[in-house]
């Protein structure tokens, strides 16, 4: 039996970009014991909700748990009034909302997959990444009138319609995005020294995704079948050809390739949105205080993000809870870290893409 040790990881380390701590004992080099804490960051958003803030209000608040999925955020929150207030947004809104996520979860999956590449000791492929993400900020920044915090969704549709001319600068940004995420992948699908990194480490068979109710990309990556845009219909990714992405792996490069995959489906998604955007208007307008209660389930960047919501006829919520994808699969990263070499450590955690100021709110 060799000698154990103590070894701190976080909550600030060059390897993880958001505030996480792990303690892990280690024997000769192996983990054998871990423990994590990740409420570094809470701002009380959710008490906010509930006392500050008019819920025609909050939707602009919850924006801000996240700077990476603040989308997703907001348009949880309104889909979950909408259906406690049988609220109908014009066909016209739920278009323009599905280019806006997917959009943000190209943005957010690359910014993923140029930080593991940046771990894995690849700082030119990080730098290649990070420059080919300038083209979907551009993107959003033409759509929505910012690159970070769009605060586009609103209770009853969207703030801001697509133009012709707004169109015509889309068209040719995504065409280019696309033809370098090919050639994104076919690196990250070939690369020797990657896959020697990469496969067969921190691998998470689908049986263990399933126990430990994994969600998002780190489901789909060990061939567990889990979208939230696939198991409800909020919004018409059928028709626009939504594909999910599969792998069977489980391990880090499998969780890295799903993201890449997932970006190229999501362009395909934003093109037929683009190319077939019904007429009308972007929004109804809403009367009235929420009165009940409503969940809301909607597939974030990295996976399930729920959504709570309780009104007692007031303009102020009785209740908010979110529960995010992060939250969500710390349970499995934790127990994935036993008996795996410290060394592995930092692939494994970022191979999660884990958001904090998400978690700890």
């Amino acid at each position: 039996m060799g000698k154990k040790f103590i070894v701190p990881f976080g909550s600030q380390h060059i390897a993880i970009p958001e505030p996480i701590r792990f303690i892990f004992t280690t024997e000769n080099e192996i983990i054998k014991g871990v423990s994590v804490d990740f409420g570094y960051v809470h701002r009380g958003i959710e008490k906010a909700c509930m006392t500050r803030y008019k819920y025609t209000q909050v939707p602009y608040v919850v924006a801000r748990v996240c700077g990476l999925c603040s989308i997703s955020h907001s348009t949880a929150y309104c889909m979950a009034i909408e259906s406690l207030m049988d609220i109908e947004i014009p066909d016209r809104a739920k278009y323009l909302r599905v280019i806006a996520h997917e959009l943000d979860r190209i943005h957010s999956h690359l910014f993923a997959v140029a930080h593991l590449s940046e771990v894995a000791g690849y700082e030119n492929l990080f730098m290649r990444v990070m420059r080919d993400r300038e083209l979907v900020m551009e993107c959003l920044e033409i759509f929505t009138g910012n690159r970070d915090q769009y605060d586009y969704s609103t209770i009853g549709g969207v703030n801001r319609d697509l133009t012709e001319e707004t169109y015509k600068e889309l068209k040719p940004r995504l065409e280019e995005l696309e033809r370098r995420l090919y050639d994104l992948k076919e690196v990250f699908e070939k690369d020797y020294t990657l896959q020697k990194r990469w496969k067969g480490v921190g691998v998470i068979t689908r049986e263990m995704a399933q126990r430990y109710n994994a969600v998002g990309p780190i489901a789909r990556a060990s061939g567990l079948a889990t979208d939230c845009r696939v198991e409800f219909e909020y919004l018409p990714y059928k028709e626009l050809g939504y594909e999910m992405v599969l792998y069977r792996e489980g391990d880090v490069w499998a969780r890295n390739m799903v993201r890449i995959d997932e970006t190229l489906v999501s362009i395909e998604v934003v093109k037929n949105a683009l190319e077939n955007l019904p007429p009308g208007d972007i929004q109804v307008k809403v009367k009235g205080n929420p009165k009940g209660e409503a969940l809301v389930r909607w597939e974030a960047p990295r996976g399930e993000l729920l959504y709570y919501v309780k009104g007692n006829g007031k303009a102020v919520l009785e209740r908010l809870r979110i529960k995010t994808p992060t939250f969500s699969v710390i349970p499995v990263m934790k127990e994935l870290y036993y008996d795996q070499p410290y060394a592995f450590v930092p692939d494994i955690t970022i191979s999660f893409d884990p958001c904090l100021s998400c978690t700890a709110r």
